[in-house]
C-alpha cells in the first residue's frame, strides 16, 4: 500500500509515478524486496570487506590502482538503505565488527533486525570532518586499522562513505560550496543546479582517487583477504526500464546494469587471521542520538 505522504509527491511529481511503475518492473510488483539476483556479500570468502559507497563498477575499473583480482559482480540493491536491508535483515554476525562511516544502519535499527560483534560508528563527532561534512577516508582507514588491532579475530565489514557525495577532491571542493549549495540528484536531473553535469562526474570519479590510497595502505597493515567492493552504482542521466526516465543518483528499487554492477576486488595476504564468533559486545547503540544520525544523513545528501 502506498501512504497520503507517497500519493500526494506523485500529483505533485508525475515522474515519481512512473518511476514507480519502472521500480514494479524491477521488483517483480513488489514480490522481490531487493535484487535477488544479487550476491549475499556474506557467503564470500573474506577477512576484511571494504564498501566504496555508490561505486559504479566501469568507474573502478577505468580508475583503478590497487593489486589484486578484480571481477565485475551484482548487487542486491541501488541505494544503501536497500543493501544493508538485503545483506544484514535477520541475520547474526557474531564473527564480525562493523565500521562504518555512514550512519544508515544507525537510523534504521527499528527495521533492520541484525546483530554483529560489534559495531564502531565513525561518523559520530571524533569522527566526522565539519568542513567536508563527511567522514574521510584517512579516518575511515584509521578506524579500520584500530579495529584489526582490537579484535584480531574477527571478520571487519568496512563502509567507507566515498565515492558518495559530498565531494572532497579538487574539484568538488571548488565548485562544492557546501553552506551555499544544497546538492541533490534530482536537482541536477531537473537542472536547478547551476554546475555542468561533466563536472558532476569529475568530482564524484575524484572523490574514487581519493580513497583508493588509503584502501592500497590498508593492503599492507592487514592480515588476510581483503575485498574491495561496493553496495551499489550511479547513474548519470541513462534511461531505466521499461519506461525511458532519465535517472541521476542511485534511486531504490530501479536495477539497472549501472546501478547494480559493482566491482569485486579480492587481495590476499600470505597469512590469515583465524576468525571465531563471540558473543556481542555492541548495546544496542542506544548512546547515539538519531537527530545526530539524521543530521548526518542530511549532509551526506539522503534526506
Amino acid at each position: 500500500m502506498y501512504s497520503v505522504s507517497s500519493l500526494k509527491q506523485g500529483i505533485d511529481d508525475p515522474r515519481r509515478i512512473l518511476q514507480e511503475f519502472n521500480r514494479l518492473y524491477y521488483r517483480r510488483l513488489k514480490t522481490r524486496p531487493y535484487n535477488e539476483e544479487g550476491l549475499d556479500v556474506f557467503e564470500r570468502d573474506w577477512d576484511t570487506l571494504c564498501i566504496l559507497d555508490a561505486c559504479k563498477y566501469d568507474l573502478f575499473e577505468e580508475r583503478n590502482t590497487l593489486p589484486g583480482n578484480l571481477e565485475k559482480v551484482v548487487s542486491r540493491s541501488s541505494s544503501t538503505k536497500e543493501f544493508l536491508r538485503a545483506n544484514f535483515h535477520g541475520r547474526e554476525f557474531l564473527d564480525t565488527v562493523y565500521v562504518t562511516g555512514s550512519p544508515m544502519l544507525h537510523r534504521l535499527r527499528d527495521r533492520i533486525d541484525t546483530q554483529f560483534h560489534d559495531v564502531i560508528n565513525v561518523w559520530q563527532e571524533e569522527g566526522w570532518d565539519e568542513t567536508c561534512r563527511t567522514v574521510m577516508p584517512e579516518t575511515m582507514a584509521d578506524a579500520t586499522r584500530k579495529a584489526r588491532a582490537e579484535y584480531p579475530n574477527k571478520r571487519l565489514f568496512v563502509h567507507f562513505l566515498q565515492p558518495h557525495y559530498p565531494f572532497i577532491g579538487p574539484i568538488g571542493r571548488e565548485h562544492f560550496d557546501l553552506d551555499r549549495l544544497n546538492f541533490e540528484w534530482d536537482k541536477l536531473r531537473r537542472g536547478e543546479i547551476d554546475i555542468p553535469e561533466d563536472v558532476v562526474r569529475q568530482a564524484y570519479a575524484e572523490n574514487l582517487d581519493e580513497v583508493l590510497p588509503h584502501i592500497e595502505q590498508l593492503f599492507s597493515d592487514l592480515p588476510g583477504r581483503i575485498v574491495v567492493t561496493s553496495d551499489h552504482g550511479q547513474m548519470f542521466g541513462t534511461s531505466a526500464f521499461p519506461i525511458p526516465l532519465r535517472e541521476y543518483g542511485h534511486p531504490p528499487g530501479i536495477y539497472t546494469p549501472e546501478l547494480v554492477e559493482v566491482p569485486w576486488l579480492v587481495y590476499d595476504q600470505e597469512t590469515r587471521p583465524e576468525i571465531s564468533a563471540e558473543d556481542p559486545t555492541d548495546p544496542g547503540e542506544t548512546d547515539v542520538g538519531q537527530d545526530l544520525a539524521q543530521e548526518r544523513l542530511r549532509d551526506l545528501g539522503y534526506l
